[in-house]
């Protein structure tokens, strides 16, 4: 029996996702010669500002990936003169990851084509559509998330 999850929530928001993720790496790749995970991090990193820098695992764990995965793009980046890592003055086992000055005219590009790719996929919505659809996924994240607190107290 063929099935179709083309109205499901999670298949739609998973394709959408993928798509828009597809689409920006092409053209991150071609404006600023950045992948979507390159610009992921850099945005990771400039969501702390001047707070406590992030170590190399917990901006894996903040981005998802695994640490070889991480570091793997950190060593790119730190090549390239976006980022540059430090060992921790309290153990030197660990890294400390900083953004470099350049980092912030590629993430003011990355933003930039952002803006653009966003205006492009909802260019058949209204600006009233545009803010509703925002505020409804707004509201399942911290579903979501609500849920996750849950399975952790529950787990205690």
């Amino acid at each position: 029996m063929k099935r179709d999850f083309t109205q499901r929530f999670g298949f739609l928001v998973n394709d959408v996702a993928k798509l828009y993720g597809q689409q920006f790496d092409r053209l991150a790749r071609k404006r600023i010669g950045l992948s979507r995970a390159q610009c992921r991090v850099l945005g990771a990193l400039a969501m702390r500002g001047d707070e406590q820098p992030l170590s190399q695992v917990e901006l894996a764990q903040r981005l998802d990936l695994s640490a070889m995965a991480v570091g793997s793009l950190c060593d790119r980046l730190e090549a390239a003169g976006w980022l540059r890592r430090e060992p921790s003055s309290s153990d030197r086992r660990v890294n400390r990851v900083h953004l470099a000055p350049s980092a912030e005219k590629a993430l003011d590009a990355a933003l930039t084509i952002s803006d653009s790719l966003h205006a492009r996929a909802l260019a058949a919505f209204t600006s009233a559509e545009r803010a509703q659809l925002l505020a409804l996924l707004g509201k399942a994240r911290q579903g979501l998330m609500a849920l996750d607190l849950e399975d952790a107290e529950q787990a205690r």
